[in-house]
């Protein structure tokens, strides 16, 4: 029998090309693109609905039923979940695991610059920073290789300072985990 989380990954890429679909389709499409054997269907069958309800549990898709169906699609935490697998891979190139460092971007851009300040905070938010203060963005991820090479391109010497630290105060810790969970 498969393991619980790749049954789980291929119920969130399917929703991720359908959108919204129904429970019966989506256990067809996952059990089509992953039983091998008729006898295992059984199995992989009970395997789904439970992947499903975890899902649900997990707040990663959300249900919702019409008179002759029920349906199911990704909430906002199934596609940063969704994001994360892909990201996570073995083609990717920056890994998404915490190493115990933080990474504290100081962006000060002016005014005549915007566009180039409107690229770095998308690109920000993209790479999972999160915004503490107006020009202040932090994260646990090791992206800050691609915001120097962006920094040098850019010749942004003063404007985008890069730090990388383990300590941080637990006020700062306690903010940054509340504002992810908005994200």
């Amino acid at each position: 029998m498969l393991k619980k989380p790749s049954i789980q990954k291929a119920i969130l890429k399917t929703l991720s090309k359908k959108g919204v679909s129904s429970l019966n389709s989506i256990r067809n499409d996952v059990e089509e693109s992953m039983t091998s054997t008729p006898d295992a269907s059984n199995k992989t069958g009970y395997a789904i609905t439970r992947s499903i309800k975890n899902l649900l549990s997990d707040g990663l898709v959300e249900a919702f039923n019409t008179e002759h169906n029920q349906y199911i699609r990704l909430t906002k935490e199934g596609k940063h979940k969704l994001n994360n697998i892909a990201l996570e891979c073995e083609s990717s190139l920056v890994s998404t695991s915490w190493d115990g460092y933080w990474r504290i971007i100081l962006l000060d851009i002016p005014e005549e610059r915007k566009s180039e300040r409107e690229a770095i905070r998308y690109l920000l938010k993209k790479a999972s920073f999160v915004c503490l203060k107006n020009s202040v963005w932090i994260s646990m991820y090791p992206f800050e290789h691609l915001f120097t090479n962006i920094k040098n391109d850019l010749g942004l010497s003063i404007e985008l300072i890069i730090i990388v630290t383990d300590k941080i105060d637990e006020e700062t810790k306690k903010e940054f985990f509340k504002l992810c969970q908005k994200i």
